[in-house]
């Protein structure tokens, strides 16, 4: 049953059983690993590294368990930790791409050449999981970009990313569809007809593409005394999971049109149950921040439930995000990210869907640009504050020395003073990038 309540997403359950189950069980090792992962996804890490380690003491060579504390150390900041843990793996199996990738995805670490060699080496296993030589692939490809070898780096993502593709299925044109139906739904007509919603203003959505600064602008914000910062919340994409098909029989999608269907009422009662649901993850201040970037998909919904929400869009130079995805490993549920072509499409649909929310929401949104944050954050944290009706606190100016958990891949590089250097990272690879640029032609932002 605690089991049942993880896969549904009911970290809260799952854990109370958890302990429930201890407190008979106190030696059950499968209840303490299922505990630590539902702390991580509550966002409770400190908590989570901790259970590790009493686990760790029973199984100190306990490889998967040694990999999942590594990320727990990553999180809250312990990267020493982090790095001695991912190699302990590796000295029980020098092939464990997960824990090459472990370390290459904290940006700030540096493999020694021993470890470049030992994982070339890897590459000849062909015994290798297709799991762990994508990992390892991925792993390669940012050894050799530290290293300037930006060629040979591109090759090593481009193979990683067209393993993990050949796993999956994506077809550009179902979230294009996706977009076409949100324009039809939420027209301007359709919102001045709305009514109800829960009236709460606690949420502050950060939308846009992955790796367009929306942890640097969450880590920022976090530093506010009025805001707390928490996660990438599920919590809209499981409830329009149950708008969509609710009974998961496989009709045809309902979604947005759904939405167009729903009165006051229940409207406001979806709003309601949103806010309950995310209780779990915030702490006491008055608003916090939901920084899901797949939301800008759901706008219309977050609107019509949420009406007095804050929606941020983070976005930077389509190429420098796009690269960026590109190169990253990211956990299920983003299959575009595997081809260059898919992530300009996606884009594309991105912009279009943001250029209709600002037409049909004038005022609603909030569109902050990365580079203009790295030009000047002063300026651009005034007026993120102005919009969300909050007093400036030089504290915001800080943001690298809090010591709050970070759960995305920038958890190092937002724990550091705010830099240019990566603006034109993707420049070394833009011989390599056509059919990105082909995807984006056209694209203004």
């Amino acid at each position: 049953l605690a089991n049942a309540f993880f896969k549904a997403g009911r970290f809260e359950l799952a854990l109370d059983l958890c302990d429930e189950l201890l407190a008979n069980e106190p030696q059950n090792a499968d209840y303490e690993v299922l505990r630590a992962a539902s702390l991580v996804k509550l966002g409770r890490y400190e908590e989570a590294t901790r259970s590790y380690e009493q686990l760790l003491e029973t199984r100190p060579d306990d490889a998967e368990i040694l990999l999942r504390y590594s990320v727990a150390l990553r999180i809250v900041g312990r990267s020493e930790d982090a790095i001695r843990a991912s190699r302990q793996v590796l000295v029980q199996q020098p092939d464990n791409g997960e824990a090459y990738w472990n370390l290459a995805n904290m940006k700030t670490f540096r493999f020694e050449s021993a470890e470049v060699a030992a994982m070339r080496g890897a590459l000849d296993n062909e015994g290798m999981a297709v799991g762990s030589r994508i990992y390892l692939l991925f792993a390669l490809g940012k050894a050799m970009a530290d290293a300037g070898q930006f060629d040979e780096s591109f090759r090593f993502y481009f193979d990683g990313n067209e393993l993990a593709k050949s796993l999956g299925r994506y077809n550009p044109e179902d979230n294009a569809a996706l977009a076409r139906r949100s324009l039809q739904v939420f027209t301007r007509e359709f919102f001045e007809a709305r009514t109800g919603g829960c009236a709460a203003p606690d949420p502050i959505f950060i939308v846009g593409l992955p790796r367009s600064g929306s942890t640097l602008l969450e880590q920022i914000l976090a530093n506010h005394s009025a805001i707390d910062a928490t996660m990438e919340l599920s919590e809209i994409t499981a409830m329009v999971r149950s708008l969509d098909n609710p009974d998961r029989s496989g009709a045809a999608s309902r979604y947005p049109g759904v939405v167009a269907e729903l009165g006051a009422e229940e409207l406001t009662r979806l709003g309601e149950e949103y806010l309950k649901r995310t209780r779990c993850f915030r702490g006491e201040r008055r608003h916090f921040i939901d920084k899901a970037p797949h939301n800008f998909l759901h706008i219309g919904l977050i609107a019509s439930i949420l009406p007095n929400a804050k929606i941020i869009d983070a976005r930077r130079n389509p190429l420098a995000s796009g690269w960026s995805i590109y190169t990253q490993h990211f956990a299920r549920g983003t299959n575009y990210t595997y081809d260059l072509q898919h992530i300009g499409l996606y884009y594309r649909d991105y912009l279009s869907l943001m250029d209709h929310w600002h037409a049909v929401l004038p005022g609603k949104i909030l569109t902050v640009q990365y580079e203009d944050v790295v030009e000047d954050m002063e300026r651009e944290l005034r007026r993120i504050l102005d919009y969300c009706a909050l007093e400036f606190e030089p504290a915001c100016l800080d943001f690298y020395k809090s010591k709050r958990a970070v759960a995305t891949v920038s958890s190092e590089q937002v724990r550091q003073p705010i830099y240019s250097s990566a603006l034109d990272h993707w420049k070394n690879y833009e011989r390599h990038l056509g059919p990105l640029k082909a995807a984006l032609r056209d694209t203004t932002s």
